[in-house]
């Protein structure tokens, strides 16, 4: 059984089949989308362990599906790989250097995916964790009740984040393995 998910994004079939062959053989599982949208929902139900995420796409842009995945606390930590034909489309609306995710251009070859791969995983480890903040001075009932819900999300939330950390760095122990 499969225990990484790599979600690839990508409205190109060649190129969604280019990616599944390149990657190294193992415990796998490639899971694929031909639209942003779809992509989307796959990355919200699925938690995949790395998004493969191309820029123009139908139905909702690489882009957007990039500001949705920032915009939530439980998927910003998923080491993420852009990928364009052009580049100066995602300079355009992203500056360099790409702090958090790494991008690779299409064409691509294997060296470079599994490069690109290793360089997302370890961005992702750097990014910060936002860290639950003290407790505030206590509050009126309703709202402390309120308050101690929102506690109680972001320490499952941390837990998710350990564990997505602990995936990461076993499937870079695997890909490390491999290209010896």
């Amino acid at each position: 059984m499969a225990t990484h998910k790599i979600l690839v994004i990508d409205d190109s079939n060649v190129i969604r089949n280019m990616v599944r062959e390149m990657l190294p053989k193992g415990n796998f599982e490639v899971l694929e989308a031909k639209d942003g949208m779809q992509g989307l929902n796959l990355i919200r139900q699925e938690r995949p362990t790395l998004i493969m995420l191309d820029f123009l796409l139908p139905k909702l842009s690489g882009y957007e599906v990039f500001q949705n995945i920032q915009a939530s606390p439980e998927l910003v930590s998923i080491p993420l790989v852009l990928m364009s034909g052009r580049k100066e489309e995602v300079t355009e609306k992203l500056q360099e250097p790409f702090e958090y995710f790494e991008f690779v251009q299409k064409p691509f070859d294997q060296k470079e995916l599994i490069e690109a791969i290793k360089a997302a995983m370890a961005k992702a480890k750097r990014r910060p964790v936002v860290a639950p903040t003290a407790v505030p001075a206590p509050v009126s009932t309703a709202e402390g009740g309120d308050i101690q819900a929102l506690h109680d999300k972001i320490a499952k939330m941390q837990a998710e984040i350990d564990g997505l950390k602990k995936q990461v760095s076993q499937i870079l122990a695997f890909v490390k393995q491999k290209l010896k």
